[in-house]
């Protein structure tokens, strides 16, 4: 039963605030070498902090219902406006430093922002009646008189918007109401396991919406303990930290999984307090679960969800894992894979079809932001249906067989190609380009551009890249980059864009 009134930050800090107020809440390490040096936050500390930046936020000219975009770097500072602005009712709009201006102003307009929080009053174009709050209004939000509670918000009031790439040209917000904490319940159950008695450590950003939801989120609902790294990148850092802090939950990317089989080493009786480790985010590989089980001798237990409802598909412990399949629905989530075209019931065992969940899940979006189009055709009947194709084989596990449209996976995050080829169509040189995910091994997949060079001139490999990085945050930015002598389309012209292939002779 969900109540009609919740607050989701109230649900995450207020009441272990009020039943374990000296116990830590949140843990900003930023020296892998001297955790006793780190930012500690118990619980009635993270409660007192977000209800003064709420009040601060108030204080500010901000309302219920307004929309404020956060650009901060990643420090507790992201956090405590996040949880400050939900507090009070205010929806925060949580973005990457990596954004270029001209994304980030773009994130601005579409949203309808009221403000932007960012270290200092930037250039950034922004529409009419849009703050900037930096580091002096930041100072000054933190430093008001808590808030005697959390406002008074109902189960299906926006929360906060997440913005990600869709089939269109720009990035859509994914409007998440404060209901979406119960929809994750069996998030905590049926994948991590989770209970207050865990220390969780994400190698996450806090920015990210796997950060903020599996790495902050999940464990205060827990009344667990989270903690966070923001030191130098240094992939031997993290064995480190899950010793010196006694994690008993690690949650990454599978890659950076594969990163720390290469680097790290495993030799000494170290991760003993490792009950298992999480991945969700891009396909684990049966390689990389298989040797990381050989070398450290704990599992990684897979899930796999979208922005829509974050996770609904996971291994656990007690359900034997199947490599390459991340898993079973877990309980209480009403799923079926859904034909391709046709009937709205289920497809059979072992048929692929598009992978849909219940329209009333409480975990689902309330909503694309201002796209009544896109959001009309991701459901059919009462499913939602984000693209995904699957299949569930006759034991009931799920099989994932890619995206029914052209989005690419970044290392964790959704990517339109048309984006990134508006973005780069200008780039002097480029009479054609076109782009889409590469798997130069099994186990890794990037995004590659395919570029017709204009007649005359010679662009190169490094031409390309850097100007996608002065007009791309890094993660949409081409890995690798193929130059063709022209691109696979339709008798009509249209690119076929899976019929992409590199050839070895051209590749820079």
């Amino acid at each position: 039963m969900i109540p009609h009134q919740f607050n989701l930050a109230r649900h995450c800090v207020g009441r272990s605030a009020e039943s374990m107020p000296e116990k830590h809440a949140l843990i900003v390490i930023s020296d892998a070498t001297r955790p006793d040096l780190a930012e500690r936050f118990s619980y009635g500390e993270l409660d007192r902090s977000v209800r003064s930046v709420a009040a601060g936020l108030l204080a500010e000219g901000l309302v219920a219902g307004d929309r404020i975009v956060l650009r901060l770097p990643n420090t507790s500072d992201y956090a405590l406006m996040f949880l400050g602005a939900v507090s009070a009712g205010i929806v925060p709009v949580p973005v990457s430093t990596q954004l270029t201006d001209g994304e980030t102003a773009f994130l601005l307009e579409d949203s309808g922002a009221a403000a932007i929080v960012e270290t200092e009053t930037s250039s950034i174009a922004r529409p009419n009646g849009c703050r900037s709050l930096d580091q002096r209004a930041l100072a000054r939000i933190k430093a008001a008189s808590p808030l005697h509670d959390y406002a008074a918000t109902l189960a299906d009031s926006p929360a906060y918007m997440i913005y990600t790439s869709g089939t269109t040209t720009r990035p859509k917000g994914v409007v998440h109401a404060h209901r979406t904490m119960l929809g994750r319940v069996a998030i905590h159950r049926d994948w991590q396991g989770l209970t207050a008695d865990d220390i969780m450590l994400h190698a996450g950003a806090f920015n990210w919406s796997y950060t903020l939801g599996v790495g902050l989120l999940d464990p205060w609902a827990c009344g667990a303990t989270a903690v966070l790294y923001n030191g130098p990148k240094d992939i031997e850092a993290w064995p480190k930290l899950i010793d010196s802090v006694g994690a008993t939950l690690f949650a990454a990317v599978p890659s950076l999984f594969r990163q720390m089989l290469k680097y790290c080493d495993f030799s000494n009786d170290n991760l003993s307090t490792l009950r298992h480790a999480l991945a969700a985010g891009e396909a684990l590989s049966p390689a990389t679960l298989a040797n990381w089980k050989a070398r450290t001798g704990k599992d990684i237990y897979e899930a796999f969800g979208m922005s829509e409802c974050s996770t609904f598909v996971s291994n656990r412990a007690g359900l034997d894992i199947r490599p390459g399949s991340p898993g079973k629905p877990q309980e209480g989530r009403h799923m079926v894979v859904l034909p391709l075209s046709g009937s709205d019931g289920p497809a059979l065992p072992g048929e692929i079809g598009l992978l849909a969940i219940r329209r009333d899940d409480p975990g689902l979006m309330l909503g694309y932001w201002r796209r009544p189009e896109e959001e009309r055709r991701v459901y059919r009947g009462e499913w939602f249906a984000g693209g995904d194709l699957a299949s569930f084989d006759a034991d009931g596990y799920v099989w994932h067989h890619g995206r029914a449209d052209d989005l690419m996976n970044a290392g964790g995050y959704r990517v339109s190609p048309i984006e990134v080829e508006e973005a780069l169509a200008t780039c002097p040189g480029v009479a054609e380009i076109a782009v889409a995910e590469y798997s130069p091994r099994e186990d890794l997949s990037i995004i590659a551009a395919y570029v017709v060079r204009r007649e005359g001139t010679s662009i190169s490999a490094e031409d390309l890249t850097a100007f996608a990085q002065a007009h791309l945050a890094s993660y949409k930015c081409p890995k690798q980059v193929f130059f063709l002598a022209s691109l696979p389309r339709t008798a009509n012209g249209k690119l076929l864009r899976r019929n992409l292939a590199p050839q070895p002779a051209t590749t820079v």
